[in-house]
């Protein structure tokens, strides 16, 4: 055990690049999850009143909670793409006989050095951002300004044990994972956690109609349900992405020629990868269409009814806002992460293409319609997701079924997806297109 353990650490000092997204993903996790949870510290003070300390406990656990959920979501689809690169490696250590047992001990040792890196560099961001939260709901008037932040034990343990118990879980996952490189469809396990998810979520939507119009606790349902959706087609897309490639196979090959031919050929070899993208993809999607819209509902009906909101209704529009714009954050790192590690690693695939006659062109059009394909069905499978909470939201809370806020906030958030999920694996190709093609093949040979 630790002779692996010190392999680990040599093979972290020799490549820190390639644990550079592991990293950033650690810290940025724990700098959310200390700074939410630092707000449970803060209720616990002394000389606290009872309504600043029920709004400061339910900020912790509700945005704490999401920011725990994506913690291990964004550590995991780093690792899989990390572990995935290093096929070769594993090979050439289980041929000088180390055993999978210290394989995989060796990779999770990596993930929890690192991990544990990561929360140490939150520790003092997180105290000046708990301060900026704190004032903020000062500023909203949900909290007494007399109150004065506390970052304590609570936050530092949380911060740390969900990051490295994540990166930990993740690392094994991820493992696990590549030990079946050749696998089409999504294990059992995953096949169970998705059906359940689906269920979970049309359930949460149904127990909508329960709540009044007007309580205080409406949104939660439609919320999770629309999340639970969300997470359900992801662990599904494995399976979904072959469909979809079957649909738009006419479409790919007329607008991108012999680039849609590539496309297809390589998506349907690749779909297990790919949904690694997806994931962060369509829970972006569904999650902030869901909020956002959700959101504007409430605030309309609070306008027509004349009244003005109450500290708890500006308390839940914070942490929605909230919520939402952690999700962007780790959403947006989950999938420039993935996708750059993805896309550059291919610079063998992408030389081995060009010496058999396909040009930069070709070959870019290649990864641009791939990424088209990818924004489509994680935007499609995230709004679909994301309306489902809404449609139930807005019949509860008014007389209509749709809401009356437009396209405009989804076009906001397609926009954002296509733009990270298009110029991330575009940027990414053309630089590695910039090497000769002789080059890269030898290089990454």
């Amino acid at each position: 055990m630790f002779t692996m353990f010190a392999l680990a650490m040599r093979s972290i000092r020799q490549r820190p690049g390639r644990f550079a997204a592991t990293l950033f993903s650690s810290f940025l996790g724990a700098l959310i999850i200390m700074t939410f949870n630092s707000m449970h510290d803060t209720a616990a003070g002394a000389g606290v009143d009872s309504t600043s300390s029920e709004t400061l406990t339910i900020a912790a656990s509700v945005v704490g909670g999401y920011g725990s959920l994506l913690v291990f979501f964004a550590v995991a689809s780093t690792l899989t793409v990390a572990v995935r690169q290093r096929s070769e490696e594993i090979g050439l250590l289980r041929t000088t006989g180390a055993t999978p047992a210290q394989i995989k001990r060796m990779i999770v040792g990596e993930a929890f050095v690192v991990a544990l890196l990561g929360a140490a560099l939150a520790v003092v961001p997180a105290m000046f951002a708990g301060r900026r939260l704190l004032e903020l709901f000062q500023d909203s008037g949900s909290v007494a300004a007399s109150v004065e932040h506390s970052f304590g034990p609570i936050a530092l343990t949380t911060g740390f044990d969900i990051t490295l118990l994540a990166a930990v879980g993740a690392a094994f996952l991820a493992v696990r994972r590549a030990g079946r490189p050749t696998a089409k469809q999504p294990g059992r396990a995953r096949t169970f956690f998705a059906y359940a998810a689906l269920v979970a979520g049309c359930a949460s939507l149904a127990s909508t109609s329960a709540f009044a119009g007007d309580a205080e606790m409406l949104m939660a349902p439609p919320a999770y349900g629309a999340i639970l959706l969300s997470v359900g087609c992801a662990l599904l897309s494995t399976r979904i992405l072959p469909v979809v490639l079957t649909v738009l196979e006419g479409p790919i090959n007329a607008l991108a020629g012999a680039g849609g031919y590539l496309t297809l050929r390589n998506m349907r070899q690749r779909a297990a990868q790919l949904s690694n993208v997806l994931m962060p993809l369509i829970l972006f999607t569904g999650v902030a269409v869901a909020t956002l819209y959700m959101q504007g509902v409430e605030n309309d009906a609070v306008k027509a009814s004349g009244l003005v909101k109450a500290a708890d209704a500006k308390t839940l529009e914070t942490l929605n806002y909230g919520v939402v714009g952690i999700i962007v954050a780790f959403c947006c790192i989950m999938l420039i992460n993935t996708l750059y590690a993805a896309t550059s690693y291919r610079v063998r695939e992408f030389g081995q293409q060009r010496l058999a006659g396909a040009t930069p062109g070709q070959v870019l059009a290649m990864v641009g319609a791939e990424s088209a394909v990818l924004t489509v069905t994680g935007v499609a499978l995230g709004s679909l997701a994301g309306f489902a909470g809404i449609l139930a939201f807005t019949s509860a809370r008014t007389d209509r079924m749709l809401p009356g806020q437009g396209l405009g906030i989804w076009l906001a958030v397609v926009g954002i997806a296509a733009a990270v999920t298009i110029g991330t694996s575009m940027g990414t190709a053309w630089r590695q297109l910039r090497t000769p093609a002789v080059d890269a093949v030898a290089v990454a040979a």
